[in-house]
């Protein structure tokens, strides 16, 4: 079911991810640290938000793709490091790994069904920019892949159709070690 969001963030988000990123010679490398930064000024600016749960990192996320979309950014091509920014401003924030990881993965595959892009792409660019996220924070690397393909697979599930069978597909094939990650939480439909 998809996450209830933050408006406040969401819009936050949105509008310094369009600002950062409008003509920004490098949109690429400029990804990752624009989204951080607009993450962790916009949840500061939310001051009565408790920051815990799934809520935050998705609605960084959501601001994010909408940003991008807006002005005319590929989404494929920024997901990934829309995620990794997203899980950095998040823990920078004070949300915990295993709720950054999850609301951003999840986010990004809800948002890539609402576009109509290729959610197993979508997935497999989630879970390396999320574990390249908490990499870059010093978290727990291992723990992050795991909660990331089990996010990315629990969405897929909450889309339904052939979403489980393209998003198995895709990490099996996508992300070093998730055959074994797949095969440990067994996700039948």
């Amino acid at each position: 079911m998809p996450i209830k969001l933050v408006s406040k963030i969401v819009n936050g988000v949105k509008g310094g991810v369009v600002g950062t990123l409008k003509g920004a010679a490098d949109v690429g490398s400029t990804i990752v640290s624009s989204v951080k930064d607009v993450a962790v000024t916009a949840i500061k600016g939310t001051g009565e938000l408790v920051v815990k749960g799934i809520q935050v990192p998705a609605s960084i996320v959501k601001g994010s793709v909408e940003g991008v979309v807006n002005i005319g950014l590929s989404f494929i091509k920024a997901i990934k490091g829309i995620v990794n920014g997203a899980v950095q401003g998040a823990m920078a924030s004070g949300v915990d790994q295993k709720d950054a990881v999850r609301g951003s993965v999840q986010q990004a595959i809800y948002s890539a069904k609402e576009l109509g892009e290729n959610v197993g792409m979508v997935a497999v660019a989630a879970v390396v920019g999320a574990v390249s996220g908490v990499k870059q924070v010093g978290g727990d690397t291992l723990g992050a892949t795991k909660t990331a393909i089990i996010a990315a697979m629990d969405a897929a599930r909450d889309i339904g159709g052939g979403t489980v069978d393209a998003v198995k597909e895709s990490l099996n094939d996508g992300v070093d070690g998730a055959k074994k990650i797949l095969d440990e939480i067994k996700p039948d439909k």
